[in-house]
């Protein structure tokens, strides 16, 4: 705007400099900071966490859960149209392996099972133990591996006893997942099931479009002999490979994981001319309805519209690159390159542990894997922490900081901070890194109150918000309202370190359309941080509360509070709570 540019110069090369009244664009930025851009009038589907219902989810889940959730809070403040699911797969192996545990070796019945989600508080970590006590079983005894198929074959026949264990199994487990997720602030809005998936006959329709556009042809000789397959070896991405083509239908009829996807990403952009039914899941303490997928004609008529989005984002891990890739030329051969280009892999590296983590966390840690930098986890092995005891250590030793801190507070109010602290420190731990960076976590450091931390970030808001109580306790005046910053100068004496807030936080919603666009989240935490660093070196140079000088305290007062509304509502986006006090 004119009006806030103090000067205009041109230098060399026939460049013009503009300089900002420092005062003016200040006052101006006040009254509008981490202002949302308008509606986009996109509709975006963004599928995380999708954790197999058949245990309870791991710490190494939970980076796809906040990296998703993290993307979906920033699509929306950008103005998007955002629909957030999560990907049920219950009729898979994970889920099949619990069932032939619990039919084969713990003999229990249909009843049995459901007195035992009844009764037991920890149902997901039950599942955790029989999981991988069957993995051991298969290890001992191979020929027991036809069970697994037995299984998963009964399982897609509906209404049989062992699909309505399936069934029973996957939804407790699922119940306890959103409640693991709940504690970060996590919700959703759909639970696609693949059971649906089966029953409604996504694939076939699918399978049509695709042999429609020549994507699949049928192999009549060699070893893919009776399958359909992809063919890939045209495509440059996929170029180089020993096995390019990538089988769709299997030789005995059944459809691979891959043909699958292809059809429910087709659902998804509104190309599949099908749908589901939809019925109330649960709702959320909020009253927000999470709905799920039917199809026995038991669908609410009150439902929303789900699917039909124009850009779908799937975070899901880069161990899975090479058949979101074959996921993308699918609907490529169907959609053109309109439906390719919104078909989105968010993809993310690996979590570990670090060993000294891992140890406290009560994992058996060798002498060999203390030395390295890392700890891996594998669910089939039993061999991991759960998500749900590191977010309760990571509560237990905040409280304890919180405590140390602020003797005063009372237990209930120093176990409420130390949950939001805790959720601070894993939150901002999963997005301060790179997204194709492999993390290992360590709990001590994502705990600091100093430095690259949620905790740190918690802090440095929470002592804007101490300063202007004291100084309400005190009677002094900030003089921060609307009228009052237009009213008074603020370009007289605005500092540098003043003006490198002010800018910082002007500059953030670029940052966050930059995150989004590159699906590089930890670009808003490097802003976070460096607005934090930058506030506290300038409130040791220009304490507030003490400052006589009334226009000069109203300046200091000006650019800490707009550092605090930024902070609060970009930490809202990272789904970080900022407590009362710390």
């Amino acid at each position: 705007l004119p009006t806030l540019v103090a000067s205009v110069s041109v230098e060399g090369a026939g460049y013009l400099n503009f300089r900002f009244d420092r005062g003016a664009f200040t006052a101006e930025h006040f009254r509008s900071v981490m202002m949302p851009p308008p509606a986009s009038g996109e509709r975006v589907i963004v599928e995380h966490t999708n954790i197999n219902p058949n245990k309870a989810a791991h710490i190494g889940h939970l980076r796809n859960s906040v990296l998703g959730d993290t993307y979906v809070r920033c699509s929306k403040w950008l103005g998007d149209r955002v629909e957030t699911q999560n990907y049920i797969d219950d009729t898979g192996v994970q889920v099949a392996d619990v069932v032939v545990a619990f039919q084969r070796l713990e003999k229990k019945s249909v009843a049995e099972i459901e007195q035992l989600i009844a009764t037991s508080e920890r149902f997901d970590y039950l599942c955790w133990d029989v999981y991988s006590k069957m993995a051991q079983y298969y290890a001992a005894h191979p020929e027991a591996l036809e069970w697994r198929r037995e299984t998963l074959h009964e399982i897609e026949q509906e209404g049989s006893d062992t699909a309505i264990l399936a069934a029973l199994i996957a939804r407790a487990i699922v119940h306890r997942h959103l409640a693991t997720v709940l504690r970060l602030g996590i919700q959703y809005d759909l639970l696609p099931k693949e059971s649906d998936i089966i029953h409604l006959h996504f694939w076939d329709r699918a399978f049509e479009l695709l042999k429609q556009s020549g994507a699949v042809i049928y192999e009549t000789e060699g070893k893919h002999k009776g399958c359909w397959v992809m063919k890939l070896d045209e495509s440059e991405q996929f170029s180089g490979m020993n096995e390019p083509d990538k089988i769709l239908v299997r030789s005995n009829g059944t459809v691979t994981y891959t043909g699958k996807d292809i059809a429910y990403q087709l659902w998804k952009l509104g190309m599949l001319d099908r749908t589901f039914d939809y019925r109330k899941f649960t709702t959320y303490p909020d009253g927000h309805v999470l709905w799920e997928t039917t199809h026995g004609g038991d669908g609410d008529l009150s439902a929303p519209k789900f699917g039909g989005a124009t850009r779908v984002v799937n975070v899901i891990d880069s161990r899975q690159a090479y058949l979101q890739k074959v996921v993308k030329e699918g609907v490529h051969q169907v959609a053109g390159e309109k439906g390719a280009d919104a078909s989105i892999h968010f993809a993310y590296e690996m979590v570990a542990l670090t060993p000294t983590t891992a140890k406290a966390l009560g994992m058996e840690v060798s002498e060999e894997d203390a030395k390295r930098a890392y700890v891996e986890m594998s669910g089939r092995k039993g061999f991991g922490v759960k998500a749900d005891d590191m977010l309760d250590e990571l509560e237990r030793k905040a409280t304890e900081a919180v405590l140390t801190n602020a003797e005063e507070l009372d237990a209930a109010e120093a176990a409420l901070i130390g949950r939001q602290v805790g959720v601070a420190a894993l939150r901002y731990f999963m997005l301060r890194f790179g997204r194709n960076k492999v993390i290992a976590f360590d709990i001590d450091e994502a705990l600091r109150f100093e430095g690259d931390s949620g905790p740190y970030l918690q802090y440095s808001t929470v002592r804007v918000q101490n300063i202007f109580r004291k100084m309400k306790e005190r009677e002094i005046d900030p003089r921060i309202g609307e009228r009052e910053v237009e009213d008074l100068t603020l370009n007289q004496g605005l500092t540098d370190e003043m003006w490198e807030l002010v800018k910082l936080s002007a500059e953030l919603p670029g940052a966050i359309r930059r995150a989004v666009d590159s699906l590089e989240l930890s670009i808003v935490t490097q802003y976070l941080l460096e607005m934090a660093q930058k506030f506290n070196s300038f409130y040791h140079k220009y304490p507030i509360m003490n400052e006589k000088d009334a226009a000069e305290r109203q300046r200091r007062a000006v650019c800490a509070e707009v550092f605090r509304l930024t902070m609060v509502r970009a930490l809202d986006l990272l789904g970080i709570p900022v407590p009362a006090r710390m």
